[in-house]
């Protein structure tokens, strides 16, 4: 009975609102995967405090001295860097403890602001708009993603670029899902596939550039 429970059980799709039909679980929870913008969601009863997932979080130890993370970021930073001008202005959000695109991104001629909802908690960065915004390994963790992506885009100047980094499942079936080793980190909770950003790029009048299974450039209309 619980097994017939879990598969007939849906749940609202955190970004579009559109059902989300039970997908898969493994030990520790169970994902639901909407049928209008293809999002995958972990349990949100499965979900940790803000106390518990900031506690995860300080044990990162990336930074600007750490040659392999600034590898892993130039997957973003170039081809951004390639479609920006010397002297634009950014956001990096949710830059983390230790901050190292916006320091890169500096390097290459750019001015970067820095927010991040624990460690550069400062609301004024979201009260402009930048010629560019990067969002590095942030929207899995979002709680609400309809609440976030729209707050994103809105910081964007018209022709502005939104650069994410984040893993797309990029497979279709429950056991693909389930070996993928992106739902280990229990902070992840939201999972976006190519079809998830088609979604948001036709939602918020986007340009899409899907650049790999990690990498998703968006440009703001000029409207």
């Amino acid at each position: 009975m619980a097994k017939e429970y879990l598969v007939s059980k849906a749940i609202k799709c955190t970004l579009c609102a559109s059902e989300s039909q039970f997908f898969c679980s493994d030990r520790r929870r169970r994902y639901y995967r909407c049928g209008n913008c293809d999002l995958i969601i972990a349990d949100p009863e499965s979900q940790l405090s803000a106390a518990e997932e900031k506690k995860l979080y300080d044990f990162h130890e990336n930074g600007p001295d750490d040659q392999g993370y600034r590898k892993f970021l130039a997957q973003l930073s170039e081809p951004l860097v390639a479609r920006l001008k010397p002297g634009m202005e950014g956001l990096d959000y949710g830059c983390g403890p230790g901050p190292t695109l916006s320091l890169m991104l500096e390097q290459q001629g750019m001015a970067v602001s820095l927010y991040d909802i624990y460690y550069a908690n400062d609301k004024q960065a979201l009260q402009r708009k930048y010629d560019f915004v990067t969002c590095t390994e942030v929207v899995e963790h979002f709680r609400q993603p309809s609440q976030s992506w729209p707050e994103l885009v809105s910081l964007l100047q018209p022709g502005g670029w939104l650069g994410i980094m984040t893993g797309l499942f990029s497979k279709t079936t429950e056991e693909d899902f389930c070996r993928w080793s992106y739902i280990g980190d229990p902070t992840h909770i939201s999972f976006y596939t190519s079809t998830t950003m088609e979604w948001i790029a036709k939602q918020f009048n986007l340009q899409f550039e899907k650049l790999s299974d990690r990498v998703v450039l968006f440009k703001k209309q000029m409207s």
